[in-house]
């Protein structure tokens, strides 16, 4: 199939490829969605479907064409050659299916304050890998919402939207907010804030209390959590017995939530180790 230099799949795909750069995605607030298993989550997320594009080869397979059914219902699709798919595609090996996305504008206020409110903090994290794996975990544990500092890795970029793998469509996520508006927050929703921290004023991770209404940050890969909001936090470290110096954001976020989860759902109350 050969499209035409002025056919509306091609300004579409323009759009598209705009979209690979933050300034754009920003601007016209719209991201990228690309594979068949986060099209199917997106086009069950209930967010704005702006519009897809995808191939012939895809719309002969069962489950592409399920797919392509659903997405009709959502918003204008238009059929693309495997080369112009090739060059959409952020990824080695497409499959063969594109959208575009509005992003939510979730507000503070939407957060809720549930007496086992559970939030996760994202304090300047960059690695778009760390980001998207932490996001999975939050979902995975059943956080209630993600909430990033300013100078943060854009959620809405390809790669941390494939790292998710789709649980960016289950939660709630404010980006680009000041330390010491989520301080604020924190105390009006009656959280308690919790960061990851190696000094002598953090205790185990293992001795904190996770079943109370919680916020818990995670800091930047270099230089962990910003001072602003570890003066307002307790500070929790996660016990190293080995010669590693350090672990990584991503494993970290998963240990220290897990231990939330543990704790709320094994037992009453932590236990000291």
């Amino acid at each position: 199939m050969a499209e035409r230099i002025d056919s509306p799949a091609n300004k579409k795909i323009k759009q598209m490829e705009s979209l690979l750069l933050r300034k754009h995605r920003q601007k016209q607030g719209l991201f990228r969605v690309e594979g068949v298993r986060l099209a199917e989550m997106a086009a069950e997320s209930g967010w704005e479907l702006v519009f897809g594009l995808y191939t012939q080869e895809l719309a002969g397979k069962e489950r592409g064409s399920h797919l392509l059914q659903a997405l009709r219902e959502r918003g204008p699709l238009y059929e693309i050659s495997d080369q112009l798919a090739r060059r959409v595609a952020a990824t080695d090996t497409p499959q063969g299916i594109f959208l575009v996305m509005r992003q939510p504008r979730w507000q503070s206020m939407e957060l809720g304050a549930t007496g086992d409110a559970l939030y996760v903090v994202l304090d300047g994290v960059q690695d778009p890998g760390n980001a998207g794996t932490i996001i999975r975990t939050a979902d995975a544990i059943g956080a209630d919402g993600i909430i990033l500092t300013k100078g943060s890795v854009d959620i809405y970029s390809d790669k941390v939207v494939r790292a998710s793998m789709g649980s960016i469509f289950h939660l709630p996520i404010l980006q680009d907010m000041e330390s010491a508006t989520i301080s604020e927050l924190a105390k009006r929703k009656g959280w308690q804030l919790l960061a990851t921290a190696l000094d002598e004023t953090a205790q185990p991770l293992f001795a904190a209390d996770f079943c109370k209404p919680s916020a818990i940050v995670f800091g930047n890969e270099g230089n962990g959590v910003s001072e602003g909001l570890l003066a307002a936090a307790q500070k929790v470290y996660i016990p190293m017995y080995g010669r590693a110096e350090s672990l990584n954001v991503g494993v970290s976020a998963a240990v220290v939530l897990y231990e939330a989860v543990r704790q709320r759902r094994f037992q009453a109350s932590p236990q000291t180790r």
